[in-house]
């Protein structure tokens, strides 16, 4: 999928794609800007598919492609658009060059296909991507026990500084938490271990879908190191 494309002299695109085989990968698509270029319709943000590169010593150069899905969607959809420029952003952002990317991609391509759906509400498709990315690349918080004594019988709050479930006994010791409905801790839980083509099929309640939002928000603020250009932009717009 094409995650980035930026002009290059006078009628060239550098692209940014994320691959199964290889990870994130940037790529020079020549010609890509002149009017009849076979190049032009598939060097765009959403645009997923084959594309045929050849590997030179320093660069990718971008010969060809077959697209399956351009999400024209989102391309007459102001607030779908800047939901889907944060999920490649951030998708951007954990990928690395020369690494399996087949999960990251797999999310990003049904959170896309998400967002799309009339009867999801983006805010919490949103939440559903940005707790599972930080699952697939390792980061997610422990939500199945206590992280301090693995306890799963007792009471428990989420400390975002202890990076998951504290029990009501260690609790004493920590000292912070949140108490979570019951329904948000399923939810999490059900996202972080699902597969990703099952993480779209569910709704929750409004008192639900904002606590997870708080939660998964807070986590962010300590866990990933960066701030979205397109993030800003998109709660400037559904603000």
């Amino acid at each position: 999928m094409v995650l980035h494309a930026s002009p290059i002299g006078e009628y060239d695109r550098r692209v940014v794609i994320l691959t199964k085989e290889r990870g994130k990968i940037s790529a020079f698509a020549r010609g890509a800007r002149k009017p009849h270029s076979a190049l032009v319709g598939v060097t765009s943000p959403f645009t997923f598919g084959e594309f045929t590169v050849y590997e030179g010593r320093t660069s990718y150069t971008l010969v060809s492609a077959s697209v399956s899905n351009y999400f024209s969607e989102l391309r007459v959809d102001v607030e779908g658009a800047y939901y889907g420029f944060y999920f490649l952003d951030f998708a951007g952002y954990y990928a690395r060059e020369n690494s399996d990317e087949t999960l990251l991609l797999k999310l990003l391509y049904q959170t896309l296909r998400a967002l799309t759906n009339p009867h999801l509400d983006n805010r919490l498709v949103r939440y559903i991507f940005e707790l599972k990315a930080v699952a697939v690349n390792g980061e997610a918080p422990q939500v199945f026990e206590c992280v301090r004594c693995a306890d799963k019988e007792r009471p428990a709050v989420f400390s975002v500084s202890k990076g998951g479930l504290v029990c009501s006994e260690c609790q004493k010791i920590t000292g912070d938490g949140i108490q979570l409905l019951a329904s948000t801790l399923y939810a999490m839980q059900y996202i972080i271990s699902s597969p990703v083509e099952k993480l779209y099929t569910f709704a929750v309640k409004e008192e639900v879908l904002e606590q997870l939002g708080k939660i998964v928000r807070a986590y962010l603020d300590v866990y990933v190191e960066k701030r979205f250009k397109s993030l800003e932009i998109l709660e400037t717009i559904v603000r």
